[in-house]
């Protein structure tokens, strides 16, 4: 499986670097002790949410594997979507061998884990790593109310990702968004990529 590899790739990483500094860092006596408790901290919580939000939803494990985590709506992963997932592994660990982890990604529609529940995220195959994605160019439709830098970035995301989605995925995030849309079904949709299509300046 993609998201095991992944997983084993990032595993390998994080006990390379605490192996290596590890050496240097047990010399230092208590100090030492110290650091070796405090990177070992770093690398097995801090590693996967700074990773996944500075670094567009990708790992090492997750880049090598052409995986990505995005929010259920599409848009890229947020600090809170990231540590909840994250967090909530031991819980989709347990009893052993990633048993809930398991059994919530066969009963889940997305094959989510547990944490990726709670936490609204996805694991997405994002093909050829080298390959933009780019929102699709459809006649330009304004925004009938002002919206923030972020929630602009958000509906270009969407755009981005519209055709990696299915007609009724792209149809029911649209229905979020009664107030932009102003309509339903392809129509909406239709109207969101448009939007997105003026906040990339295009004409």
């Amino acid at each position: 499986m993609p998201r095991a590899a992944a997983w084993a790739v990032d595993f390998a990483v994080r006990v390379g670097v605490l192996w290596i500094l590890g050496i240097g860092l047990m010399l230092l006596g208590e100090t030492g002790m110290g650091l070796y408790l405090l990177l070992l901290f770093i690398l097995f919580w801090l590693y996967p949410v700074l990773f996944e939000v500075l670094r567009d939803g990708q790992t090492i494990g997750k880049k090598a594997l052409s995986l990505r985590v995005i929010n259920a709506n599409g848009s890229p992963v947020t600090w809170m979507g990231s540590i909840v997932r994250n967090l909530l592994r031991v819980v989709d660990m347990l009893p052993f061998f990633y048993g809930f982890g398991l059994v919530a990604g066969l009963i889940d529609p997305q094959s989510r884990r547990i944490g990726d529940i709670v936490a609204g995220t996805l694991v997405v195959h994002v093909g050829n790593p080298n390959q933009h994605l780019a929102a699709p160019q459809v006649p330009v439709v304004h925004a009938p109310i002002m919206l923030p830098a972020d929630e602009q970035k958000s509906i270009v995301a969407f755009a981005e990702r519209a055709q990696q989605l299915t007609v009724e995925r792209q149809q029911e995030l649209a229905a979020l968004l009664p107030m932009l849309t102003e309509s339903r079904g392809t129509l909406a949709v239709q109207r969101l990529l448009g939007m997105a299509n003026a906040f990339l300046g295009r004409r």
